[in-house]
């Protein structure tokens, strides 16, 4: 993705035919100096976009960062130093912030639940369940939140879930159809509500099995099940997992752990722009 692209949509959406209100207060040669602090406690993400904003717009701002993307910040902390034109800095501060907040939003919830589970060998990723447009950057995001990536996008894998099963008429058909179709690099990840769905799934020889909404009980019980019929294939949970619970579904004994939260429907983090 051309992260660029984006960014000039995102400045064309905000500014229109012109930033009015910089325009009148700000005269063309006023020269500006500002700060970017933290007034959340999370973990740092998108500098480099946030950068990136000012860099396309001109005016000659210059990022004086003080933290990294996947730092921990504090309350008050003062993330980076600005300067430039008071016009560049004025106009792309609601860009520049709305996406740095957000990255690093993505970045502290994954971070959240990456601890959660820190104990076990599974871990945390993501899914589609992103805003068109920003996937590039929210599994950039994850990664820096310490959790990893599932598939890009619908060509990277094979994922038969429960509306694919039904439209063909069973795991087995639906496996079938995919192995004609798929190249053969590309694994086949099947989702199942039951530890007779996984069954089905491991005797058709399926490289991924999601266990989708499971209780407890069950996922250790069909994780069992398919550690001892299938050592190699990889577990994955899913299904409204929560901060309360992951750790009890890490203990499964699964390989990942997917939350769609994570991009979903994140909080931003609260950073500002402050003029001196």
């Amino acid at each position: 993705m051309n992260i660029d692209q984006l960014i000039k949509y995102a400045l064309e959406e905000d500014v229109g035919t012109g930033d009015i209100t910089t325009l009148a207060c700000a005269a063309e040669d006023a020269y500006s100096t500002a700060r970017l602090i933290a007034k959340e406690r999370g973990v740092l993400c998108g500098l480099d976009v946030f950068r990136r904003v000012f860099e396309i717009l001109g005016g000659g701002v210059i990022i004086d960062a003080h933290k990294r993307d996947g730092d921990t910040i504090a309350v008050g902390e003062v993330i980076a130093n600005i300067s430039g034109l008071s016009r560049s800095i004025l106009t792309g501060e609601r860009v520049a912030l709305n996406l740095l907040q957000h990255l690093s939003g993505v970045a502290t919830r994954t971070r959240s639940f990456a601890d959660l589970i820190a104990a076990y060998p599974a871990k945390v990723v993501d899914t589609r369940k992103t805003l068109p447009g920003l996937r590039a950057l929210d599994k950039y995001a994850v990664r820096v939140g310490g959790g990893a990536n599932h598939r890009f996008n619908l060509s990277d894998g094979v994922l038969i879930k429960d509306n694919h099963i039904r439209a063909v008429g069973g795991i087995s058909n639906a496996v079938k159809l995919a192995r004609e179709l798929a190249p053969f690099t590309l694994k086949i990840e099947v989702e199942c509500e039951s530890c007779a769905m996984a069954d089905e799934a491991i005797s058709v020889g399926a490289d991924v099995i999601m266990l989708d909404n499971m209780d407890t009980a069950a996922m250790t019980e069909t994780v069992l099940k398919i550690r001892e019929l299938a050592p190699k294939t990889v577990i994955e949970a899913s299904g409204n997992m929560d901060a309360k619970d992951i750790a009890e579904v890490a203990a499964c004994g699964v390989d990942v752990i997917s939350i769609g939260a994570l991009t979903h429907s994140v909080k931003a983090l609260d950073i500002s722009l402050k003029f001196d």
